[in-house]
């Protein structure tokens, strides 16, 4: 597993992030806890993700339409309305699937194959602005099943994982998100 690494590690070009920039910062460290993650076993789970593009492309097409229908404005009022409404509808329904379901998550999993587990992983990340501590957290994709575990997570400053050039320290942070995946998996042997 050590040599997988290594090599996982020596076959890319170093990570380097903006210092300066926190979103430059936590897309780095989301980008590598995902491949992490998937290396554990866990496939992604992209359901949510075809959701928010379907109505994504129904937004789209309503737009188009109200923009190319083939009538002049006052002939075509209570189309445009229509339209209007429908773009406002499809759009609260996106902003709501992306507030209740997806909130911070970066990475949505089925559970590993020929596991027991019958549900995935949410994997969840903070970095607030202003602010030098990455919080991630992995809990339950189902969190009202009986499989469902408690969450766990680990705050810790991103200077850890980062060199004084913006390089990412990709063996530490390994360690710690592995570290963090070995304490979930440890939960849900303690809890049965």
């Amino acid at each position: 597993m050590e040599a997988k690494k290594g090599e996982i590690a020596s076959n890319k070009n170093p990570k380097k992030a903006n210092l300066l920039d926190h979103h430059s910062i936590k897309h780095i460290l989301d980008e590598s806890v995902t491949e992490i993650v998937k290396s554990k076993g866990y496939p992604e789970d992209v359901r949510l993700s075809n959701i928010r593009l379907l109505i994504g492309t129904i937004i789209i097409i309503i737009a188009l339409f109200a923009q190319f229908y083939n009538k002049k404005f006052p002939e075509n009022r209570n189309f445009l309305i229509g339209c209007i409404i429908l773009y406002i509808v499809f759009n609260g329904i996106l902003q709501l699937i992306i507030y209740i379901k997806e909130k911070n998550a970066i990475l949505f999993t089925y559970p590993p194959t020929g596991s027991f587990h019958t549900t995935g992983l949410v994997i969840t990340s903070k970095l607030p602005r202003f602010s030098d501590k990455y919080t991630l957290i992995i809990a339950s994709a189902d969190p009202e099943s009986i499989s469902a575990k408690p969450p766990v997570e680990f705050t810790k400053s991103v200077t850890q994982w980062f060199t004084k050039e913006g390089v990412l320290v990709e063996g530490l942070f390994w360690k710690d998100v592995e570290d963090l995946i070995k304490k979930y998996a440890e939960e849900t042997k303690k809890s049965k």
